[in-house]
C-alpha cells in the first residue's frame, strides 16, 4: 500500500493497486458523517475510435456511446433500476460522463456497504437488450434537443468547433439524434468488454474509513478478472485554430459568448501551469479586477464573466463566458488588458492576492468530503498527484507566471463563439 500526504494539509491518502489492475485510493475525513464513493472508467466521449489487440481489429463507434453507456449501467437483468434501490436505501447517488472518463458515485450517512453492494454489483454486471436499448435512445434523444435548446450548451459547442480541428471534444458528450440511432447492444457489449476493465478502473472512497478496511471490503465484492484493455487511437491535432468567429441565432433574451484560447496540452509543467493560469484568469477578469470593474461600471456586463481552464491528455484551453449586449467592446476590452499585462508586467499585490485566493479555493476542496474524491478521481485519469497543486504553490512566482501569459493568451489563438437573439 502506497501512501501520500501533505504535511500543510496534514492529510494522509492511501492507494493499493490491486493484482487484477483496478486502483483503490482512500482519504480518510475525521469526524465526519458523510461518506463518498466514486468509480471512474478511463472512458470518455472523445474515446470513440480504438483498437482491439486480442481480436487485431479497429473499431470506430457512434458519438455518444460512453453517455449512452453511462445510462443503461443501471439497468438490472431482474427488472429493477439500481439508482431506485440505493435511493431507497437513502443513499444520494448519481453517475456522469467527461470527455476522458466516465463516473458512478453515491454519498450517504448511513447504509454504506449496502450502497456498495448495488454500486459494484452494477458496474460488474451490464445487461443490454435490443428493447432496453430502443428504451434508452429515446430518453436521450429528448435530453440531446432539450440541450440543442439551451443557448449555454449551445455557444460552448461551437467555441470548441472554432478551437479543435480534430479532436473529439468539439462534438456534445451525449452525440447527437443522429447518431444514437446507431447505438447497438452490441456496440454497447463491445465497448463495455474494452474499456470497463480493472486496469482503466479507479475507485475513490472519503469518509472516516480506516484504509486497510475498507480496501478489504472493496477487494471481496470485485470478481472482475479481465485485464485486456482497447487500445485509444487518437489523431493529432493541429496547434492552429479552426476558426476566429462562430455566429448563431436562438430565442434569447440577450446575446451570450464564449471566448476561447487555445492551449497546447503537451506542457510538462501541467500543475504549475494550470495554476499560473487560474491566477491570470483571478488577475484578468476575477470580481476584483480593474476589468470587471470598468465593464460592470460601464453596464457592459450585469452578472460575473465565467473564467476556466479545461484540460485533459489531448486537449487544453481557456474559456471566458458571459452574457452582454456589448460583446465586442468586452472582446477590445479583454484583449487590450492581457497586451497592458504583457508590456507592463503583473503587479505583485494583484498577484499575491490572486495567489491566495486560488490556494484558498484548493484548501477548500481537501476539506469536502465530495470534492476531495472527485479531485482525486479527475486528476487520476492526468497521472497527477492532486498535492502538487499546493506544493506547486509555493514555488509559483510572478515571473514564471508572466511567461505563462504571453504564452497562453496568444490573439492567434483566440476564438470567440456568439449566440444573438433571434
Amino acid at each position: 500500500m502506497q501512501i501520500i500526504e501533505n504535511n500543510l494539509l496534514k492529510e494522509k491518502v492511501y492507494i493499493e493497486k490491486l493484482t487484477s489492475g483496478i486502483t483503490l485510493i482512500c482519504i480518510p475525513k475525521e469526524k465526519t458523517t458523510k461518506k463518498y464513493i466514486v468509480c471512474g472508467i478511463g472512458y470518455g466521449s472523445n474515446d470513440n475510435h480504438f483498437y482491439i489487440p486480442k481480436e487485431n481489429r479497429e473499431v470506430k463507434i457512434p458519438d455518444g456511446v460512453a453517455h449512452f453507456l453511462e445510462h443503461k449501467m443501471f439497468e438490472q437483468e431482474n427488472g429493477v433500476n439500481s439508482l431506485d434501490v440505493l435511493s431507497s436505501l437513502g443513499i444520494d447517488a448519481n453517475a456522469y460522463t467527461t470527455n476522458d472518463h466516465t463516473a458512478y458515485l453515491f454519498e450517504c450517512t448511513d447504509n454504506f456497504y449496502k450502497g456498495l453492494d448495488e454500486l459494484l454489483n452494477y458496474i460488474q454486471n451490464p445487461y443490454f437488450t435490443d428493447q432496453n436499448v430502443e428504451k434508452e435512445r429515446g430518453i436521450i434523444a429528448q435530453e440531446i434537443n432539450m440541450y440543442d435548446d439551451e443557448a449555454e450548451s449551445k455557444v460552448y459547442i461551437n467555441a470548441m468547433k472554432a478551437l479543435y480541428q480534430k479532436n473529439p471534444i468539439q462534438i456534445d458528450i451525449a452525440g447527437s439524434v443522429q447518431s444514437i440511432n446507431n447505438i447497438t447492444k452490441e456496440i454497447l457489449y463491445d465497448t463495455y468488454n474494452n474499456f470497463y476493465v480493472p486496469a482503466n478502473m479507479v475507485i475513490v472512497v472519503s469518509g472516516e474509513f480506516k484504509p486497510q478496511e475498507i480496501f478489504k471490503e472493496i477487494k471481496s465484492r470485485i470478481t472482475m478478472n479481465n485485464k485486456l484493455e482497447a487500445k485509444k487511437i487518437e489523431e493529432k491535432e493541429p496547434q492552429e485554430i479552426t476558426q476566429k468567429e462562430i455566429e448563431a441565432q436562438m430565442d434569447i433574451s440577450m446575446p451570450i459568448f464564449t471566448f476561447g484560447f487555445k492551449v497546447n496540452p503537451d506542457e510538462k509543467e501541467k500543475v504549475k501551469r494550470a495554476l499560473a493560469i487560474e491566477i491570470l484568469l483571478e488577475i484578468l477578469i476575477g470580481q476584483s479586477s480593474e476589468l470587471y470593474e470598468d465593464l460592470y461600471e460601464n453596464g457592459e456586463i450585469f452578472s460575473d464573466i465565467l473564467s476556466s481552464f479545461e484540460w485533459s491528455n489531448n486537449y487544453a484551453h481557456v474559456l471566458l463566458q458571459g452574457k452582454s449586449n456589448n460583446i465586442d467592446t468586452i472582446e477590445k476590452k479583454i484583449i487590450q488588458k492581457i497586451q497592458q499585462l504583457k508590456e507592463k508586467g503583473i503587479d505583485e499585490k494583484q498577484f499575491e492576492r490572486a495567489k491566495r485566493k486560488i490556494y484558498g479555493i484548493y484548501v477548500k476542496e481537501f476539506n469536502e468530503v465530495s470534492e476531495c474524491a472527485l479531485l482525486f478521481l479527475t486528476n487520476y485519469f492526468r497521472q497527477i498527484n492532486p498535492f502538487e497543486y499546493l506544493e506547486n504553490y509555493k514555488i509559483i512566482s510572478k515571473e514564471y507566471t508572466e511567461s505563462i501569459l504571453k504564452e497562453v493568451f496568444d490573439e492567434n489563438k483566440m476564438v470567440k463563439s456568439v449566440i444573438n437573439p433571434n
